[in-house]
Order: structure tokens, then C-alpha cells, then sequence
């Protein structure tokens, strides 16, 4: 019986990587389909003539290129802001007792719940009255506010994770208090720190609504509303440059996890050798 442990992992395994991987690449397949195969009735993996112009046509209709480097920019610097303002709150949060520390999850629970079409008039008309409704500077802004309370959700678990007798021993060695930070506690949170980088990015790489909603020029568009614009006002679907763009908008997203995945897969105790 424990001979076939190990294969039915593996199996299950491969499957759960299917599964997940399938409508990556059924989103390939239609990128390089032509309209008449994807309009067909007959429904197949592999495309029966291989149809390069839908990512010429994607690239060249819309500005897809210098929306994505909009999104680019939103994303990076929202992510930066996120794990600037994050990290030592987070620190703070998972280390304080009492009131204050409740009072603190709390406003990070009650902030998850109001939905977005609430607080979108407020923040469009807040933005409106400091000149940033418009702008790639008040998209970030408001990623970064509406991303903070669950980056700030994951870093204080991985901090509270982390035993205060490591803080305490380094302390004892002589150590000061930003000593013990930098060479103890970061270290060994570097992991939750690039989850929550992973999660920023993503979030505000993909999101499409307070874009929809705070962007009215075109040269301010972010990828997602490019995208959009691939349906027509009577909503008939380019769906092969469609998918061809969309698969092009796969690639920075999987380009910023493989940069990242060393450090999110590093050992969480590494630090406290170096301390």
C-alpha cells in the first residue's frame, strides 16, 4: 500500500497543475485561432491553422503597449508604497497587546467589508477637489489605500509567527534595537514580505474598476481598460487579438513571480543564523 503513496501524490499532483493550468492554455490556443475557427461550432485544443496576426493586431489597435507600461508603473510603485507603509505597522501591530492591537484588526476587518461601488464616489470626488482624478499618480494612491489593510493582514501573522525570544536573545548579545530588526526579524520575514509584494502587484496590475472609473483619458489608460476596448459598442468580441493581448498581459505577472520565487521559497528560519 505504501508503494502506491508516492505515484497517487504525484498524480494528484499533475492534475491539480492541469486543472489549474488549463485555461492558460486554452487562452493561448485562441490567441493564434483565426475569427472563423473561433467562431465555429467544432471546439479543439489545438488550433487547425496557426493565426500570428491576432498579436500584430493586438499590439498595433489601442495603445496596448503604453497602457501596459501605465499598469507597470501603478503596479510597481503601488507595491512599493504598500510594503513601505506595511512592514513596520505590521511589526507594531503583531507585537502590540491590548485595545490598541484590537482596535487595529478591527479597522483592518471593517475596511474588507464595504464593497467597492461604496467608496468609489468619495474617493473620485476626493481626488477631483486635489487634481488627481485623473491621473496615474491618484490610480496609485488609491491602490495602495485599498491594498494596505490585507498586506497589513499577511505581514502581522508572519510577524507574530516569529518568536520574541530570538528579539530578546539578540538583545542580551548587545544588540541594538534596529540591529535586531535588520539582522533577525527581516531576514525571517522576507518571505511574507514578497507574498505581500506577490499579492499588491497582482491586485493592482489586474484591477478594472477604479480605473474604469478615475480614468478618462486615453493616454492614462491601464492595460485592463485597453483590454476592454476590445469589445465593441455593440458588443461584438474581437476574441482573437483579445486573447492574444490578454496572454501578453500574463507575461509581466509571471515574469515578477519567477524574479520573486527565491526569496518567497526561502528557509523562514535563515535569519536566525544570521543573528
Amino acid at each position: 500500500m505504501r508503494v502506491l503513496v508516492r505515484p497517487a501524490q504525484y498524480l494528484a499532483l499533475a492534475a491539480y497543475i492541469l486543472f489549474l493550468g488549463f485555461p492558460l492554455l486554452w487562452l493561448i490556443s485562441a490567441s493564434v485561432k483565426s475569427s472563423g475557427e473561433l467562431n465555429s461550432l467544432t471546439v479543439s485544443l489545438l488550433p487547425q491553422q496557426w493565426h500570428w496576426d491576432n498579436y500584430t493586431e493586438a499590439l498595433d489597435r489601442q495603445g496596448l503597449v503604453h497602457s501596459a507600461g501605465n499598469s507597470l508603473v501603478v503596479a510597481l510603485v503601488s507595491t512599493a508604497l504598500v510594503i513601505v507603509i506595511a512592514l513596520p505597522a505590521s511589526y507594531v501591530l503583531a507585537r502590540l497587546q491590548g485595545k490598541i492591537r484590537a482596535a487595529g484588526v478591527g479597522w483592518i476587518l471593517v475596511s474588507q467589508v464595504f464593497p467597492v461601488v461604496l467608496v468609489i464616489l468619495p474617493l473620485f470626488l476626493i481626488l477631483r477637489t486635489i487634481g488627481l482624478a485623473d491621473s496615474l499618480a491618484g490610480l496609485t494612491l488609491v491602490h495602495t489605500t485599498y491594498t494596505l489593510p490585507f498586506a497589513l493582514w499577511m505581514l502581522q501573522g508572519y510577524v507574530s509567527a516569529i518568536p520574541v525570544d530570538l528579539e530578546e536573545a539578540g538583545a542580551m548579545d548587545g544588540a541594538g534595537r534596529w540591529t535586531v530588526l535588520r539582522r533577525i526579524v527581516f531576514p525571517l520575514l522576507m518571505p511574507g514580505i514578497v507574498a505581500t509584494a506577490m499579492f499588491s502587484f497582482v491586485s493592482s496590475w489586474n484591477e478594472f474598476f477604479f480605473a474604469l472609473v478615475l480614468l478618462q483619458s486615453p493616454e492614462n489608460y491601464t492595460l485592463p481598460i485597453t483590454l476592454n476596448m476590445f469589445i465593441g459598442g455593440e458588443g461584438k468580441v474581437s476574441l482573437g487579438p483579445l486573447a492574444a493581448g490578454a496572454v501578453l498581459a500574463a507575461i509581466p505577472s509571471i515574469v515578477f513571480f519567477t524574479i520573486l520565487r527565491r526569496r518567497l521559497t526561502s528557509g523562514l528560519m535563515a535569519g536566525a543564523v544570521k543573528g
